[in-house]
């Protein structure tokens, strides 16, 4: 186990091996009879992503010595083959780290008759930055007596948590049936390109004793939610408490979530890494920490994990910096530095506390919550920093230089002028920055859309 853990922390600093190679669709050996194929019919799709990487079963496993079990992969889809040895280096890792996420909470399980079905994500991040999401269902198997639970893992470069857990959704059906009904369906998924935001894939399944299924795929029209509910936000955290875990993440801060559901944390964070938009979380980033990487807490560089309530004391007895560690089952702050309040300029507090109000009393659609806080926090954004075009001189003959003492004086606020101080000096801005400074026109995204809105909006009230 040891050597494992040290593979984890070790291997996704380095650089991942020819992208393009992993993404080669690579058939399954066993041959499905014809009359038993996934036919798939794509309604627009998004340049030749896969669905997935892999398909694997991880199940529990009693140790050689001592009653503890242990999580083990007893099934992967599909098998690849003639990988160079970077590659192949890369999968291995992959493999041997996949276990401890999808069983994160130890190894002291026991049969059980009853278990309600969950579904969690994690995240395993690559030294270039590139991420690979984790989707996890773990259920009981159909069966008589007491029986451990399993967990349906599937793997992909593709960040949607809603598309995969419909996708979970048919693979719990099916295993609920036999194994082997499941893997028709994921090879049709497989061969199946990730439709375009707002399009559909349409995959047609046989199953015994039910015929033929057809399963539609949506994914949503605005690739921001593809990831998050902030319903799970708002449920569980004042709107105090939102803002200040708010601040901390702009600042960079260490942040530990708590919560005994893995659904619940994992929902949580990427909530609130979502807040960020137009802005990425650029350090360590674990929704799911499992018990024996416990001691990740204890880094002095900034990170946002999510810890299962029953290690808490775990977490508290281990030499901390400054954190701020989150109660997401009782809504309260565990620990704070103590200046959360008073991070985020006062006017525009006042404005985003108004709006999530609002959403605290009042029961609306996850697609209603989403749009409007996603909208809120951006418009943040777009009145601290929104002016940052202006203060990128242009050069002929090579990239742009930004102006940074003169971006944050052309605020007229002071409490705004002393929050861009800080926040210019974090990774997430500089970043940012960069890919700015490299462009040699202002970039066309959403964010910069609703900056150039602004604006004008501001020109016509002072006309």
């Amino acid at each position: 186990m040891a050597q494992v853990v040290s593979l984890i922390r070790s291997s996704f600093r380095r650089r991942s091996s020819t992208k393009e190679a992993s993404q080669v669709p690579v058939r399954d050996n066993n041959t499905l009879p014809e009359g038993r194929r996934t036919e798939v019919t794509t309604l627009g799709y998004s340049g030749g992503h896969l669905f997935f990487e892999y398909l694997v079963v991880v199940s529990l496993k009693r140790q050689k010595t001592g009653a503890a079990y242990e999580p083990q992969i007893t099934y992967q889809f599909p098998k690849r083959e003639n990988l160079l040895r970077g590659q192949k280096e890369e999968e291995e890792t992959l493999l041997k780290a996949i276990p401890l996420f999808c069983f994160p909470d130890g190894n002291n399980w026991s049969p059980l008759t009853e278990y309600t079905s969950e579904t969690f994500s994690f995240v395993l991040t690559n030294i270039d930055g590139s991420r690979k999401f984790g989707y996890c269902r773990r259920l009981l198997p159909a069966g008589q007596g007491p029986r451990l639970p399993e967990v349906y893992c599937i793997i992909s470069c593709l960040g949607c948590f809603g598309l995969f857990s419909k996708i979970l959704d048919e693979v719990e059906k099916r295993r609920q049936i036999a194994m082997a009904v499941i893997y028709p369906f994921m090879q049709g998924l497989r061969e199946a390109p990730f439709p375009a935001p707002g399009k559909t894939v349409r995959i047609k399944s046989f199953i015994p004793d039910f015929g033929t299924e057809i399963i539609e795929l949506t994914r949503p029209l605005d690739s921001r939610f593809e990831h998050v509910d902030f319903r799970s936000l708002v449920q569980r955290l004042s709107p105090e408490q939102i803002l200040w875990l708010f601040a901390s993440a702009v600042l960079e801060r260490r942040i530990i979530f708590l919560a005994e559901e893995l659904s619940v944390l994992s929902q949580c964070i990427h909530a609130v890494a979502a807040l960020l938009y137009p802005f990425t979380w650029e350090h360590t980033y674990i929704p799911v920490l499992p018990q024996v990487l416990i001691d990740t807490v204890c880094c002095p560089t900034p990170f946002m994990v999510g810890v299962q309530k029953r290690f808490e004391e775990e977490v508290l007895d281990r030499p901390l910096e400054e954190v701020l560690i989150v109660d997401l089952c009782d809504g309260h702050f565990v620990r704070q530095v103590g200046d959360e309040d008073v991070i985020l300029p006062q006017k525009l507090q006042v404005e985003l506390l108004s709006l999530l109000n609002q959403h605290k009393k009042e029961s609306q659609s996850a697609e209603h919550v989403n749009t409007s806080i996603s909208e809120a926090f951006m418009q943040f954004f777009i009145q601290t920093v929104g002016h940052y075009p202006s203060h990128l001189k242009h050069s002929r003959s090579g990239p742009s230089t930004f102006q940074e003492r003169a971006f944050y004086k052309a605020i007229s606020s002071k409490t705004t002028r002393r929050f861009l101080k800080k926040f210019v000096k974090t990774q997430m801005f500089s970043l940012f920055i960069q890919e700015a400074e490299k462009s040699s026109t202002t970039q066309a995204g959403y964010f910069q859309q609703k900056v150039t809105e602004y604006q004008e909006k501001k020109k016509r009230e002072k006309s």
